[in-house]
């Protein structure tokens, strides 16, 4: 637990001391975010806040997650204490590597953004390759590395709280890992863009983010307790690496706690494609790798509400050629109607708040359905 308070601690101050210095960057470089015209007009005035602040919330996780250990380390080394879960595992790796690899993608299309001043950055089809190769390579690798008992860091099989009776394995070895990887996809492409496409408000995918990577440290800390190899049961944990996991969820959410002091209303920095993709990968890979995949639906169902309402007015407009929304994602519906940008981002955060406690009212009740 120790390195899993640390890790929060590093990430959260390398994120609040660190936004400001490379605001002074952005602004000296003169890159500033570009906004449509035909979004809502307060938002006109957003125009030219620096963007792309997103790297600094992936140099927070990677600083909390690398410190953190390297501290323990050096105190465990020492004699002064034993401490449980000081070892970099692989599972923890790979996650910060989906997130990192994400995160260069959007970084690229932010970066062309603002250096051409337009609203496309990368073209849908080169979005979606960049994205693409880092997934499969996740998935593919997160098939390997075989541990204590053999386990990978991820399994085959579609989970919900725990593995389901659902597995790819099924289809052999080749025809497994084909499956596997496409499932992968899935879900990383649906959590990038779900998140993605919240943060078009100041603060709103930053506090949301804060609330899911916070249950995710629960999860991990829980399944790391009670796991099968230190605590075997018909209700325990067939999960690897759980509590280095925990580590990962810690630093994610702390460093996105010090980003959102600088992104809440009104915002000095926004996060950009750089932060939105790389946070919706560290929510996929940690679902993936806590084996709680379905279940990610329910924490991020802030994320998963908005992208519907993109995809009901996209298919009504094709469809019936009429709007839903007067605009979507939903949030600028809201705008539209006449809400208050600070009024729809606290009570958004409500909802993703209520989704959480939902998912981890969930997961908690499967494990006591088992004793």
């Amino acid at each position: 637990m120790a390195t899993v308070v640390v890790a929060a601690a590093v990430a959260l101050v390398v994120s609040l001391l660190g936004t400001p210095l490379f605001i002074r960057y952005l602004v000296a470089q003169g890159y500033g975010q570009f906004i449509r015209d035909d979004g809502p007009d307060t938002h006109h005035t957003k125009r030219g806040t620096p963007t792309m602040g997103g790297a600094v919330i992936i140099a927070a996780t990677l600083a909390g997650y690398l410190l953190s250990h390297l501290a323990l380390l050096a105190v465990e080394a020492m004699g002064l204490i034993e401490l449980r879960g000081t070892r970099m595992t692989a599972s923890a790796m790979l996650v910060l590597f989906l997130m990192a690899g994400l995160g260069l993608v959007g970084f690229l299309d932010d970066f062309i953004k603002i250096s051409k001043q337009r609203s496309l950055g990368l073209r849908s089809g080169e979005k979606l390759i960049g994205q693409t190769a880092v997934a499969v390579v996740f998935a593919v690798l997160a098939l390997q590395f075989p541990g204590d008992s053999f386990r990978t860091p991820a399994s085959t099989a579609i989970s919900f709280v725990r593995d389901t009776r659902i597995d790819f394995a099924v289809a052999g070895t080749v025809g497994g890992l084909i499956l596997f990887v496409i499932w992968a996809n899935i879900m990383i492409a649906g959590a990038s863009n779900g998140v993605n496409l919240t943060d078009g408000l100041d603060g709103l995918a930053t506090g949301a983010s804060v609330m899911v990577f916070g249950a995710y440290v629960l999860i991990g800390v829980w399944q790391s307790n009670q796991n099968c190899q230190l605590m075997p049961g018909p209700n325990c944990y067939d999960v690897r690496d759980a509590h280095d996991l925990a580590v990962v969820a810690a630093c994610v959410a702390g460093a996105c706690f010090g980003f959102l002091w600088w992104n809440a209303s009104p915002a000095k920095i926004f996060m950009g494609d750089t932060g939105s993709l790389a946070l919706g990968g560290a929510l996929a890979g940690l679902a993936i790798m806590t084996q709680t995949q379905l279940l990610m639906v329910i924490l991020g169902g802030l994320f998963v509400l908005i992208t519907l309402s993109v995809i009901i007015q996209v298919a009504s407009f094709k469809m019936t050629g009429r709007r839903v929304f007067r605009m979507a994602p939903l949030q600028h519906h809201f705008e539209l109607v006449g809400w208050n940008e600070v009024t729809i981002v606290i009570r958004f955060w409500i909802i993703a708040g209520l989704c959480v406690a939902g998912g981890l009212g969930i997961f908690y009740a499967e494990w006591v359905a088992q004793l």
